[in-house]
Formats: structure tokens, sequence, C-alpha cells
């Protein structure tokens, strides 16, 4: 799927190329070149060659079918919350989790060469606005939504309007050749964005290697009075230390619920075995999304 602005289309044609000429070094990702995705792409793998995709569904896509050995998603921030779609995007594909990494994100404000403001709409992802909404207010500059930062950057350019900024990476800007008009625009200094990477088969205790470990599931419970309560009583009785629990509706009735949780060790341990093994009996369906080593630790 291609729907990027024009200043980006040359350098998506060039890095697909390049990746699809091997795609086991190629890692894909969502949003246009210049993207905070992008970045961690070359964070988490510097001889990577990044495969831009249009959308989260084209990236999993790419490596359900082979055009990609990995991809890079984004499913939290430290300031705004979960990415959406994501506890639904990643059930789905059946890809596994195959490690995690954590982006320290900079956002600055972008606008057409020589352009000073003042500026009166500032185009970004709803991350980004949403991590910039104090700057965006005091300034009196109407956020409006795009798919991702970098495209923004390059439709700003493609649209020549000097009122009209973006909320970017600053290597947007040096890709679509954007001035830098405010430097740090996110609202917190220790903003980060933890990404999750994903391929085709999960891995083995042996590929995961030595030190402390992650796993990743989503699990619906039995619609009956306490059962989330029994369900997690395995783990406080077996010692396995939960660091994220996240509910989400399945369907349109309201009635059933699912859970996307993290917990600390991997089947094998056998606390997390024993843990597993009760959550698993109050549960309508659980599902292991991966299992991987912590890129920064819990606790």
């Amino acid at each position: 799927m291609h729907s990027y602005p024009q200043p980006a289309e040359a350098l998506v044609a060039t890095m697909t190329r390049d990746a699809l000429a091997d795609p086991s070094r190629a890692v894909a990702f969502q949003g246009a070149p210049g993207a905070n995705s992008h970045r961690a792409a070359l964070e988490f793998a510097p001889d990577c060659l990044p495969l831009p995709c249009f959308s989260f569904e084209d990236a999993l896509d790419a490596v359900k079918e082979g055009r990609a050995d990995r991809a890079i998603i984004p499913i939290e921030n430290s300031q705004h919350g979960r990415v959406a779609d994501i506890h639904f995007l990643l059930p789905e594909s059946g890809l596994s989790i195959v490690a995690e990494h954590f982006l320290a994100i900079t956002h600055d404000l972008m606008a057409l060469p020589g352009a000073k403001g003042p500026f009166a709409v500032a185009w970004s992802h709803p991350q980004a606005l949403g991590q910039s909404r104090h700057f965006l207010r005091e300034r009196g500059i109407v956020p409006m939504s795009y798919a991702d930062t970098a495209g923004a950057a390059a439709f700003v350019k493609q649209q020549g309007d000097p009122a009209a900024a973006a909320i970017a990476p600053r290597l947007a800007a040096s890709l679509y050749g954007l001035d830098i008009v405010a430097e740090g625009v996110e609202d917190a200094a220790d903003n980060t964005t933890r990404f999750v990477v994903l391929a085709r088969a999960p891995l083995s205790e042996a590929e995961r290697g030595p030190g402390p470990t992650m796993t990743t599931m989503v699990f619906e419970v039995r619609n009956v009075p306490a059962a989330l309560y029994k369900a997690l009583g395995g783990l406080a009785t077996n010692g396995v230390n939960m660091t994220k629990l996240e509910s989400y509706q399945k369907g349109a009735s309201f009635s059933a619920t699912m859970f996307y949780a993290d917990i600390l060790g991997a089947p094998g341990d056998p606390s997390v075995d024993l843990a597993l093994e009760e959550l698993a009996f109050h549960c309508k369906d659980l599902r292991l999304l991966g299992c991987y080593r912590q890129a920064r630790p819990r606790g």
C-alpha cells in the first residue's frame, strides 16, 4: 500500500528496492522515512535495511509474506499510553515478539525554509500531538492528525504553506528540506516509546540466551464473578511479577474482555509454568505472543 506525500515517494521507492533485494536484513516499520519507527529500526539493528510501510498492517504483512525478516512496532509511550489498535493487531498477525527496544523521543517543530511563524496548524501523528499538547496550546497552534510524524513533514513540504508546520524527528527535516524552528517541543524530558520486534517464528530458549526475560500474552477470562482475581492468583502464589496489564473489548457485545499482559520470566521457569497453568484454568483463551530478553530492567 502506498499513500505517501510526493516528497517521500522517491525515498520510499529506494528503501523498498534495497530491502526487497535482501529480505534477511530488512526490518519493516510503519511510516514515511524519517519517522521515529525508522529511527528505532536503525538503533535496534544498525546494519538493517529499513522497509517503510504505510500502515501497521502493511509492516506486519511484510514479515508474514517474507519481504522482511522482522518488523519493529511501537506499543506504548511513557506520556501518551498505548498505541491505538496494537493490542488487536499483534494477536491477529500470528507473529512472535522476539525483542523489545526503548527509544528516547524528541520532537521538533519544522516548517518550510525561511518560515518563522506564527503557525496556524501543526501536522503530526496523534501520539506526537498528544506528547506536545502543552507546547501547541500555549502558542495557539491547532493540532492536525496525520498517519505518521515523518509523513506529516513530507506533507508540509508538499503543501508549500508557510503557516503550516509539522512535529517530527530531526531526521525528517533533513530528508525533506525543512527548517527546524523549535527544538524539543515534547512536554516531558523523559518521553520514551517502547517498541516490540516481531518475527515469523518465536525464539527458542537457546536463542534468547542468558539474562532476564519477558513474556507477553493475551487472555480472556471466563465470564464468572471474580474470574480475573482468580486467574491472576496463580501469578501471586508462584511469585511471578506482572509488569503490565491492560484490558480491551473483544467484539461489540461488551461482555467479552481481553487482557494484554507482560510478566517477568518465561516458560521453562518452574514458577512461570505453574502460574500459566493456573491462569489457563480460569481462561477461555490464552495465547503467548512472545518470550524475549529484557531491554531494560523492571522492578
